[in-house]
């Protein structure tokens, strides 16, 4: 069994996908939800590390700027992207979520895509197009779950960070 993180901008599917998941039976951790996010928004170390070191099978998503540090300890690590205008289509349209829809909000997800995704690229094992059905999105991270280490991802957590 793998430990797969699934990264990516607002409105890419990142909690959809976990759900679908969950639905399915695979132990999964929203990063938006469950409270190891601190109030900078960076995830809470001595927590991740903590649930990391208990969970040899696990789906976690998020997007934070501390991440990179923790990338050694995923299988794979999942970008989910989409094009803006389908990201902003999809925030304004959520009931699940507020953030994203004031103008401003909007013009931070364009700064992130802009400058925050090509690194969350770089990281990456695989990139999937979020445009697809969730449970093509959903079988893709189920045969991760169940396939190897892909590379070393000794690449730098400096190159990562946001």
């Amino acid at each position: 069994m793998a430990r797969v993180l699934v990264t990516g901008m607002s409105g890419a599917g990142k909690s959809t996908l976990l759900a679908e998941l969950a639905r399915r039976g695979h132990r999964t951790v929203d990063t938006d939800y469950d409270g190891l996010t601190l109030p900078d928004g960076t995830w809470d170390e001595p927590r991740m590390t903590a649930l990391l070191a208990a969970e040899e099978a696990l789906v976690l998503s998020g997007t934070v700027p501390n991440q990179g540090a923790f990338y050694p300890r995923f299988t794979h690590i999942v970008l989910l992207s989409a094009p803006l205008d389908v990201l902003l289509a999809r925030i304004a349209t959520r009931t699940t979520n507020d953030y994203g829809k004031t103008p401003s909000q909007q013009q931070q997800i364009r700064g992130y895509v802009r400058d925050v995704e090509p690194l969350l690229r770089r990281g990456a094992t695989i990139e999937l197009d979020a445009r697809l059905p969730i449970h093509s999105l959903a079988d893709t991270v189920e045969s991760l779950l169940r396939a190897p280490d892909p590379s070393d991802h000794a690449v730098a957590a400096s190159t990562l960070d946001y």
